[in-house]
């Protein structure tokens, strides 16, 4: 917390005065008390009150007070805010090794499940695309914040969308480029803040090298965060032969370390969703410094009302 006036903050002395004089002014009370022996006399001049609520008003006043003086002083923090334009693509590997059974159900579903959970989770004015990958790769939704389009391109996730086998890692890096730049009319000349969010499960088999296209995205200052996702012991069955397609993210790290993105491993679809959480509380924000003096303010007038209330209502013998 920073204030943008801290000398203000010595008005807290007062609040602090005002709080010793009320406590000078509790032991005399007492005292004068003391020294009537007629009990009725003493009623009348010193009636009783609720033990603890008559000092409640009070202690409220002086917390409203110190809060009005904190917001007077003009305290900022760091906020996070959406960047404007804020794009996000992700990118899900729809190959035949994406149906391995190590995730249940398998690990396409899975990656369904968790890339719909994120996306839901980012605001609403996010831009964001998806982009289908195999032996080459596709665009199947543009970007964009209709979050309906992008449920349905989710649901329409599935090996052989593409077309060709393979993992094409280089491609998808490549083709979620070309989505971003195609957002808008500006964005051929005033790019807009972009990441990719890319799910696979192995090492690139086809396409265009990553490490180009990995390039590519360094030039154009989009990050690139790859997941790896699946286990070791994965295999998919076909024609009842069970094929090992044991999880390799080399390539993946790789991408990641290149662009300034962060590389993530995940062997569960709890492991998954909890990768995507921790990436979408920092992809399209920005900490700004903003001033925060009207919680503090807001605050003490709700002191400040439940301190005027608590005085009518115990001590004016309201209803």
């Amino acid at each position: 917390m920073i204030w943008q006036s801290p000398v203000r903050l010595w008005l807290l002395l007062g609040v602090l005065a005002l709080a010793l004089a009320y406590l000078v002014a509790q032991r005399r009370r007492s005292r004068y008390a003391v020294r009537f022996t007629n009990l009725r006399l003493l009623d009348r001049v010193a009636p009783r009150r609720p033990t603890w609520r008559r000092h409640l008003p009070a202690g409220l006043f002086l917390a409203m007070l110190a809060l009005l003086v904190v917001g007077f002083a003009r305290p900022t923090a760091e906020v996070r805010v959406p960047r404007e334009r804020a794009t996000v693509m992700v990118a899900v590997d729809v190959s035949t090794s994406m149906l391995a059974t190590d995730v249940e159900p398998d690990r396409l579903t899975a990656a369904k499940g968790a890339a719909r959970q994120f996306v839901d989770g980012l605001p609403d004015e996010f831009n964001v695309g998806l982009v289908a990958f195999a032996g080459s790769a596709a665009v199947l939704v543009p970007p964009g914040t209709d979050r309906e389009s992008l449920h349905d391109g989710i649901e329409r996730l599935a090996e052989g969308v593409t077309g060709v086998q393979g993992t094409a890692i280089g491609e998808a890096i490549s083709t979620s480029l070309g989505a971003v730049k195609a957002l808008d009319e500006a964005a051929a000349t005033q790019p807009p803040p972009a990441r990719i969010i890319l799910l696979s499960d192995g090492a690139n088999t086809s396409g265009m090298d990553p490490m180009e296209s990995a390039a590519d995205a360094v030039a154009v200052e989009v990050p690139v965060h790859t997941i790896s996702f699946g286990t070791l012991s994965g295999f998919v069955d076909r024609g009842g032969r069970p094929i090992q397609v044991p999880v390799d993210g080399e390539t993946l790290q790789a991408v990641a370390e290149q662009t300034g993105g962060v590389f993530h491993e995940a062997a569960t679809s709890d492991e998954l969703r909890a990768v995507y959480d921790d990436i979408g509380s920092s992809v399209g924000w920005r900490k700004v410094r903003q001033d925060v003096s009207s919680r503090f303010i807001g605050l003490g007038l709700v002191f400040a009302m439940g301190a005027a209330y608590g005085s009518m209502r115990w001590f004016s013998r309201l209803p």
